[in-house]
């Protein structure tokens, strides 16, 4: 078995995550302004300080629930299975990736378009 250490496994999943962060905020951001543009003109009415705080809270709860990823990998990593998880993890954030997009885009729908699909 590979011993590996807290310390490298972290930094593993660093490295690892935080790139890939990038794109798992690019895809929600899409999905945010996708149904902000079908809700037009509607949505623009939505677009007020209380508004921009709302969804940037929704941004940081997202980003938090991204972290979870991590309990995961570091979890995995201090296994016997470290090898074959490292080949694929990137499952891991596909799926991820997917529940947070439906769960963004029934947000979106409920603020910009009221809940009419």
């Amino acid at each position: 078995m590979d011993a590996t250490t807290f310390r490298e496994s972290t930094s593993d999943a660093i490295r690892y995550w935080e790139p890939k962060r990038l794109l798992y905020n690019a895809v929600l951001t899409a999905v945010v302004v996708t149904y902000f543009v079908l809700g037009l003109p509607g949505s623009k009415s939505l677009v007020s300080l209380n508004g921009v705080l709302f969804v940037f809270l929704l941004a940081v709860l997202a980003n938090v629930a991204y972290c979870a990823a991590y309990v995961v990998d570091i979890f995995a990593q201090n296994s016997e299975f470290r090898a074959q998880w490292r080949n694929y993890r990137w499952t891991l954030f596909a799926v991820g990736s997917l529940f947070a997009a439906i769960l963004t885009r029934f947000w979106s729908l409920g603020i910009f378009l009221h809940g009419k699909p």
